[in-house]
This record gives structure tokens, C-alpha cells and sequence, in this order.
């Protein structure tokens, strides 16, 4: 298991190397939007990966509170899988994620192969409102880190699989539309909301 662990780490320190030219591939994509709404397809070349420290500290969560079954929402080229796997090496665990762009999700599926950890992994192809559509078993970690306007209608699709010790990991909590999902959560009352990152991110566990 710590040979596998030091796998993912060399491939991670390459996809974080290489993420570097992200602000202007960004830059690039925000451009389009003087001429149309910004799409997801505007970003195909974009890590929008999460950063190091929240992967280490996400990899402790995980076997901190023995995480098994995962539900990633936003691939990309799979930094951020890197990471749960990486918590599920110890607790034995499996992960869904789902990826609308084609072209990233095969990069991912690649990378996984050769950190070892394919097996770990359900790729998902497609609209995550379609690629999660029925899913019907225990979710332990939910990741939100895709298009921001579905956060909330993906919650609402998946949870009837929340349990008592569910946590649901927001990313770019900071932003206006996962502002406005934040706020819906709330109003619940039945959630509880943890910042962490100076507000990037959000934990959302059920109230006992």
C-alpha cells in the first residue's frame, strides 16, 4: 500500500507541474464569454484542480472518519480522484466520478492506469445529472467540484443515499453560484456547514 501511495504521489507532482499554465489556459476560456455564456467545453485543457495541501488534508478525512464509497462530481484529469484514492487504499473503498468532457475523462482514466488505481475507479462519461440518475447506494463522501449551477440539483438527485456520517466537500465554496447553493442547504436546517480553506471550501454534514 505505501508503494502504491508513492505511485500516486510522483504522478501528482507531474499533473501539478504541469497545471501550472492553468491562470492563462483560464484567462483564455473567460475571453469566450464577451461573445456567448461560458460552457464547460471552454475549459477542456484546464486542470481546475484542487490544491495540494486540500488533497493532503482530504486523503486524512478519509481514514479519519474511514470513508469508503465516494461520489466525485467534476474528473477533470483526475487530481482530485488521485486523492481520494489515495484515502481508499486504507479504508478499502471504491469511487464514482463523472466527467462531462470526453477528451479529460480518457486523460484521467490514463493517469489512473499508471498510478495503479484504475481499479478503484467508476469513469463516468457525460452529464452527471444522467451518469448518477438512479443511483441507489450509501455515500459516504460526496465531492462537489464540477459545473457549479448543478451543485444543487445533483444533491437533491442523490441525497436519499446520505446517511448519519455522510460528508458532502464543496470546492470553490467562495464562488457566487456555490454561494447561492450554500444558502438553499442551509435553510434547510437540516445540515450543518463547516468552512475550511479562508472559505474555498465547504463541509456539509447532516444534524443529528
Amino acid at each position: 500500500m505505501i508503494e502504491q501511495s508513492n505511485k500516486i504521489n510522483v504522478l501528482l507532482n507531474q499533473l501539478f507541474n504541469d497545471s501550472k499554465n492553468d491562470h492563462y489556459k483560464i484567462m483564455k476560456g473567460l475571453a469566450k464569454s464577451a461573445f456567448r455564456s461560458i460552457q464547460p467545453i471552454d475549459f477542456k485543457d484546464v486542470y481546475l484542480s484542487i490544491s495540494k495541501e486540500q488533497g493532503t488534508k482530504l486523503v486524512a478525512l478519509i481514514k479519519e472518519k474511514n470513508l469508503k464509497n465516494i461520489v466525485e462530481f467534476g474528473t477533470s484529469f483526475g487530481i482530485s480522484t488521485l486523492f481520494l484514492a489515495q484515502g481508499i487504499l486504507e479504508t478499502k473503498g471504491k469511487i464514482i466520478t463523472t466527467e462531462l468532457i470526453e477528451s479529460k475523462a480518457k486523460r484521467a482514466t490514463d493517469n489512473f492506469k499508471n498510478a495503479g488505481v484504475l481499479n478503484l475507479v467508476d469513469v463516468r462519461i457525460g452529464n452527471a445529472m444522467e451518469t448518477l440518475k438512479g443511483h441507489d447506494e450509501p455515500i459516504d463522501l460526496l465531492f462537489l467540484d464540477g459545473w457549479k449551477d448543478l451543485y444543487l440539483p445533483l444533491f437533491n438527485i442523490l441525497a436519499p443515499n446520505f446517511h448519519k456520517q455522510t460528508i458532502i466537500y464543496v470546492d470553490n465554496a467562495n464562488m457566487t453560484a456555490s454561494k447561492a447553493f450554500l444558502k438553499v442547504i442551509a435553510e434547510t436546517g437540516k445540515y450543518q456547514l463547516e468552512s475550511k480553506f479562508g472559505g474555498k471550501v465547504v463541509l456539509i454534514s447532516i444534524k443529528e
